[in-house]
C-alpha cells in the first residue's frame, strides 16, 4: 500500500507540473480544436508506455553503459520540440474559427505527435526510471508492476484530456484566437525554450 501510494503522488507530481507535454496540447487544442487536443493527449499516454517498458526490461541498464545513445535519443526530442516551437512561432496564418470544417491536421497526425513528445521527452524518462528504481522494489509482481506503469498512462491521459479540453473550450478560445499572433509566439518560445534547454544539457 505505501508503495502503492508514492507511485501515485509521484505520478500525479509529475503530470501536472508544466513541461513540453503540456505546451504541445495546448497549442494542438487551441489551434485545431477540442477532438485534435485530446488526440493528442492520447498520444502522451501512449508515449509513456516507451519508458516503462525500457525500464521495466533493463534497457535503462544498458542506457546506463552507453550514454551517447541516451544523449543521442534525448537530443533528438530536443530537436523535435525546437522545431515545433519555430514552426509555431513563425507561423502567421490565421486559424479558422470553424471546427466544423475539416482540421488542418489529421487524427493519426496529432497523435503520432503527442507520442513523440513524450517518448523523447527526457523529463518522463527521468520520472518513469526514478520511480521504478527507488520506489517499486525488486520483489514486486510484474503485474503489479505494469499495472503502475498502466497507471501513468492514465493519470497523463486524465489531466492532458482536461487540459485540452479545457483549452478548446469556445470561450478560452475564441480569447486565445483574437490574441493568435502573441499566442503563437509565446507557445512557439516556450517550446524552442525547452528543447534548447534540454539540448544543452546533452552537451
Amino acid at each position: 500500500m505505501t508503495e502503492l501510494i508514492a507511485v501515485a503522488l509521484i505520478t500525479v507530481l509529475a503530470v501536472i507540473s508544466p513541461g513540453p507535454d503540456f505546451a504541445m496540447v495546448t497549442r494542438y487544442s487551441y489551434l485545431f480544436g477540442r477532438r485534435i487536443g485530446l488526440v493528442c493527449a492520447l498520444g502522451i499516454a501512449l508515449g509513456v508506455q516507451v519508458h516503462v517498458f525500457y525500464t521495466m526490461f533493463g534497457v535503462s541498464l544498458l542506457a546506463h553503459y552507453a550514454q551517447p545513445v541516451l544523449q543521442g535519443i534525448k537530443l533528438a526530442g530536443a530537436c523535435y520540440l525546437i522545431y515545433m516551437g519555430w514552426k509555431t512561432f513563425f507561423n502567421r496564418t490565421p486559424v479558422s474559427r470553424d471546427l466544423s470544417a475539416r482540421p488542418a491536421i489529421s487524427a493519426w497526425q496529432a497523435l503520432y505527435g503527442g507520442f513523440l513528445t513524450n517518448a523523447l521527452n527526457p523529463k518522463t524518462t527521468l520520472f518513469v526510471v526514478s520511480t521504478y528504481t527507488q520506489v517499486v522494489s525488486p520483489g514486486t509482481p510484474l503485474a503489479q508492476q505494469f499495472g503502475y506503469g498502466m497507471f501513468m498512462s492514465f493519470a497523463h491521459w486524465l489531466w492532458f484530456s482536461v487540459v485540452a479540453w479545457s483549452v478548446s473550450s469556445p470561450v478560452l478560445r475564441r480569447a486565445l484566437l483574437d490574441h493568435q499572433q502573441a499566442v503563437d509566439r509565446g507557445v512557439g518560445a516556450i517550446l524552442m525554450a525547452l528543447g534548447a534547454a534540454l539540448a544543452v544539457a546533452q552537451v
